[in-house]
C-alpha cells in the first residue's frame, strides 16, 4: 500500500511540471500582445515603451504603453501615448489615449 502511495505521489510531482510554460512560450505570448497592440494603435511610428503589465486572471487583461506621433495634420506630428489593453480570453487589443489620462491628473 505504501508503494502505491509513493508511486501516486511521484506521478503527481512529475506531472505538475508539465503545467509550467517555457521561456519560449512566454516570449511568443509577449510578442503576440505587443503585435496586437501595435496593430490597433492610432499613432504612427508606434513603439512599445513599457513592460507588459499582467493583471490577475479575474481581470483577464494585460496592458502596455505605446508611444508614437499623431498622424493628423493639426497635431503637427506631436508625440502621443496610448494605453493598450489586451484581453486574454479573446486575444484582442484595444487602445485609448494615455496623454489625456496623464494630463487630467495634473
Amino acid at each position: 500500500m505504501k508503494k502505491i502511495g509513493f508511486i501516486v505521489l511521484s506521478l503527481i510531482c512529475l506531472s505538475s511540471s508539465t503545467f509550467a510554460s517555457s521561456a519560449s512560450s512566454w516570449k511568443k505570448h509577449n510578442q503576440s500582445i505587443k503585435s496586437a497592440c501595435l496593430k490597433v494603435s492610432q499613432l504612427k511610428n508606434t513603439k512599445v515603451v513599457s513592460d507588459i503589465m499582467t493583471f490577475d486572471d479575474r481581470v483577464g487583461y494585460s496592458a502596455v504603453i505605446l508611444e508614437g506621433h499623431y498622424p493628423q495634420a493639426h497635431m503637427k506630428n506631436q508625440r502621443g501615448r496610448e494605453l493598450c489593453l489586451w484581453q486574454r480570453s479573446t486575444q484582442k487589443a484595444s487602445v485609448t489615449e494615455a496623454d489625456t489620462l496623464l494630463q487630467s491628473k495634473k
